[in-house]
């Protein structure tokens, strides 16, 4: 079995449509699942029944089930798991990954407890040797889309330029154009953050407040997730680009956004036990709203919409009793 110069580790529907995508390519690319048998399952089908059915691994993409068997001969490594399971992974993983390896988080989350960002859980987990070379890939990636063949665009972040340069390298292809930035802090909150907003954007959308209601909470939205990014220290100018700006849009508008879905079905009565369940799959917003109330109060920043989508989703708070406490806030000047 030829192993690639790239692992994709999580075989969830973002990280089987990057193993898939970047396969059709010819490149080798390996797949790492949780365990042997999972993998021996997806590479008898051929396919990810679970979260892709339908769609044939390339003949260039190998599934293994033991990271011994494709870490150590790995250039790139792209963790694509939820965040609250991202330093578990790492832990299983950092004696394995070689020193000139690049290593990107594809989550869009901050770990709960913690409140780090998931290139900080990386650093914490890897030796100090490839703290320079951790980075995160993010951007307006709606798998669906992906897979199918449409084109996309996203952003490779790392401290260090080389790194990035490398990663873009291995990534960059016809019908998926990536960037580099050196604003980890930017990408990462960008990512993180805007899935609070698809939340809102989804009861916007389940409570049929119209297009001027959800354009607006989208551009205080983007405000809210810039004021935090900021104060911690990203550049603002990110906000307004694919990780910030792209990324809001195409989650708020996607029928496919696992956390636009989950608002509409808030909206539509179901508990959010209830609305969970239905999707099947993880919706990052749900923690990354209880996780960046947690960072807005600890940096003393504002931010509303996150406040009162914590109620709504943990106080037992009507989402419409919700949008009229939003309205009747105190007026102020657009970029106070």
């Amino acid at each position: 079995m030829e192993c690639g110069a790239i692992t994709v580790i999580g075989t969830g529907n973002w990280g089987t449509t990057l193993a898939v995508m970047l396969a059709r390519t010819g490149r080798p690319v390996t797949l790492l699942a949780r365990d042997e048998a999972v993998a021996t399952g997806l590479h008898t089908a051929r396919m990810n029944r679970q979260y892709l059915p339908g769609i044939e691994f390339p003949p260039a993409l190998q599934v293994v089930g033991m990271p011994q068997h494709c870490l150590p001969q790995a250039a790139l490594v792209l963790l694509a798991v939820p965040s609250q399971t991202m330093r578990a992974n790492a832990l299983a993983i950092a004696d394995l990954i070689p020193m000139n390896s690049v290593i990107l988080s594809c989550a869009k989350g901050l770990e709960r407890g913690t409140l780090l960002r998931m290139s900080a859980v990386l650093q914490s987990v890897f030796p100090a040797a490839l703290h320079s070379q951790v980075g995160v890939l993010s951007g307006p990636n709606i798998a669906h889309e992906i897979v199918q063949g449409q084109p996309a665009t996203s952003v490779v972040a790392t401290a260090e330029p080389a790194a990035a340069q490398v990663a873009q390298g291995l990534l960059n292809i016809p019908l998926f154009r990536v960037y580099t930035t050196h604003d980890v802090t930017g990408v990462e909150l960008g990512g993180a953050l805007k899935n609070i907003i698809a939340l809102g954007a989804g009861i916007c959308d389940g409570m049929q407040t119209g297009d001027n209601a959800k354009a607006a909470f989208m551009t205080r939205g983007l405000a809210e997730i810039s004021r935090l990014g900021v104060t911690m220290g990203a550049n603002p100018l990110t906000f307004a680009g694919l990780a910030g700006l792209g990324d809001l849009v195409a989650t708020c508008a996607s029928p496919h956004s696992r956390n636009r879905r989950l608002g509409m079905a808030l909206a539509q009565g179901q508990s959010l036990a209830t609305a969970q369940a239905g999707l099947g799959q993880v919706a990052e917003g749900v923690t990354t709203v209880q996780t960046a109330r947690a960072l807005a109060r600890a940096h003393n920043v504002e931010m509303p919409i996150t406040e009162q989508l914590y109620n709504v989703l943990f106080a037992g708070k009507n989402p419409q009793a919700a949008i009229q406490d939003l309205m009747q806030r105190g007026v102020k000047h657009e970029l106070a």
